[in-house]
């Protein structure tokens, strides 16, 4: 039976892909004390399977398939964070203590493994292990043309998981940060005007109104109206204002009248308040100033995934926003079909852009970059699709090419291409990875343990008490130098704010590139001297 099995599994790579994916999922849902190892469970039961099954061999492009669906898909995502990132002082600070600390770590793994006489790509895969980088991994395995770097990966991976995790909680600890609660960034209030309005034009209200604060419904009379910069205001009427800050709100209150609810928003007699789902891609990817709605309508707010957002005229609508709009009760079924209102927009795309985008990319990476006394390096797979990604995704859209995704399909598609990949390299990589762990594991492990923690204790350290970097965006640095999205989840545990999304964006993007371009120099170094 066990023959048998091993004879279908090293016939059918298919099936071994599979085989890795499901269990490896399964086996990666296992929590050890707040710890599992998520989707690079998948690496360690490819490694099973490969060493089970010594025929099962992955052969093809399927594997680089996944990790540019992987790539693509990041840049996609945090293409606007990362430029908006490197034009501040804030993000180019953040990247150089990211970037010191990789190279670092770099360092350290090359040192350690000319010490302990360790091979070359075992050496390069242990330092992709160490940053879980795939990418990285992949640029190793193009310039050692063989599979030596997958078996340091595969080795150093789970302390390169860990690590970061146990530094965050003991440094977390040791600082014991303070945070705010999350503020939440939408208020609406209902505003009865006093004497301080009366006879005044809406357009200089609207000039004197705190910042952020958005007249979107005035009640004249015994009648909601749309606001229009041309009427004149007496001290009966009443205005639905929003605004990002409830302070701003109750000043703006205080200026021209009073706070009374339920003087606007109980009469929907001649304007109605409903929300859309956002499933058209015309209206996507355009500011809000730009897109024409139907008259006598307006945008009161935006509902993305679990947060309010006050429109603003830059704000840019996403496939799968819930919108608030006051239209007329008779021009309802008008606004749903201008939105679209399909909740299925959230897992749609286009594969036009999908397909463009990644040639691109892929094309990118082939373009050789000469590099005097190395040699000829090129971005790759694992640089240039993130690249072209990261670019589009700062674009959002050309013309009438829409270039971002939905975030839960652009989850899917970042899952399933890691997956991908990370399975078939743990195939191809099984016998290797057992006569390598049974002669020198003992000695990879610590090598990228030490790498792991030489970056880590870098970012950490030097960030908060050298460069004084606030302790929440420290987190998403320090999950953006080290990549996994396992550290980033943790981090956001230890600071429950927005910013280690926001960090992470900012770093993960640029400290991939490096690591990628600085594993090919390195390779091609060691090559040319053997």
């Amino acid at each position: 039976m066990i023959d048998l099995a091993r004879d279908i599994i090293g016939s059918q790579p298919i099936l071994a892909i599979f085989l890795a994916i499901g269990v490896g999922y399964l086996v990666g849902q296992i929590n050890l004390g707040g710890f599992s190892l998520g989707v690079g469970a998948v690496l360690f039961v490819g490694l099973a399977i490969g060493a089970f099954a010594p025929n099962a061999n992955i052969v093809g492009p399927i594997g680089l398939t996944g990790l540019v669906m992987f790539l693509y898909g990041i840049g996609i995502l945090y293409g606007r964070q990362f430029f908006e990132g490197m034009a501040g002082a804030e993000g180019r600070k953040y990247n150089f203590l990211a970037l010191l600390a990789v190279v670092a770590g770099l360092a350290v793994a090359l040192g350690l493994g000319h010490a302990f006489g360790i091979k070359i790509g075992h050496t390069l895969g242990m330092f992709a292990g160490s940053m879980t980088s795939t990418a990285t991994l992949q640029a190793a395995l193009e310039v050692m043309k063989n599979s030596d770097p997958s078996i340091g990966y595969s080795i150093a991976y789970p302390f390169g998981v860990i690590g970061p995790i146990l530094g965050m909680y003991f440094m977390t600890r040791q600082v014991k940060p303070s945070f705010p609660p999350k503020a939440q960034r939408f208020h609406m209030g209902e505003i009865a005007l006093g004497a301080a309005a009366e006879g005044r034009l809406l357009s200089d209200v609207n000039k004197d109104l705190p910042a952020g604060v958005q007249i979107t419904m005035v009640r004249v009379g015994n009648e909601n109206v749309m606001p229009s910069e041309d009427l004149v205001l007496t001290r009966d009427n009443g205005l639905l204002v929003v605004s990002h800050s409830e302070e701003a709100l109750a000043q703006a209150a205080a200026k021209f009248g009073r706070l009374e609810p339920g003087i606007l928003v109980k009469d929907r007699s001649a304007l109605d308040y409903i929300r859309v789902f956002v499933g058209k891609a015309s209206m996507v990817g355009v500011p809000l100033s730009k897109l024409s709605l139907p008259g006598g309508t307006r945008l009161l707010h935006v509902r993305r995934y679990d947060a309010d957002i006050v429109p603003n005229p830059d704000l840019m609508l996403e496939f799968g926003d819930r919108v608030g709009v006051l239209v007329p009760p008779a021009r309802k079924e008008e606004i749903r079909k201008v939105f679209g209102d399909s909740v299925k927009a959230t897992s749609e795309f286009s594969y036009v852009s999908l397909g463009i985008g990644m040639v691109l990319g892929i094309l990118l990476g082939l373009v050789p970059i000469p590099i005097p006394g190395v040699g000829v390096v090129t971005l790759g797979i694992g640089g240039g699709p993130l690249i072209v990604a990261l670019i589009l995704g700062k674009l959002r859209r050309t013309g009438p090419m829409l270039w971002t995704m939905p975030l839960p399909a652009n989850i899917v598609l970042r899952n399933y291409g890691l997956a991908i990949f990370l399975a078939a390299v743990g195939i191809n990589a099984g016998q290797p990875f057992v006569r390598t762990v049974t002669e020198s594991g003992l000695t990879l492990l610590f090598i990228g343990a030490a790498v792991l923690l030489t970056t880590v204790l870098i970012v950490l350290i030097v960030g908060y008490y050298v460069m004084k970097i606030p302790y929440d965006d420290l987190m998403g640095v320090t999950a953006g130098a080290t990549g996994n999205p396992a550290i980033l989840v943790y981090g956001t545990r230890m600071a429950p704010t927005e910013r280690p999304d926001i960090g992470y964006a900012m770093i993960f993007p640029s400290a991939t590139i490096l690591k990628v371009v600085a594993v090919q120099i390195v390779g091609l170094l060691f090559l040319g001297g053997g």
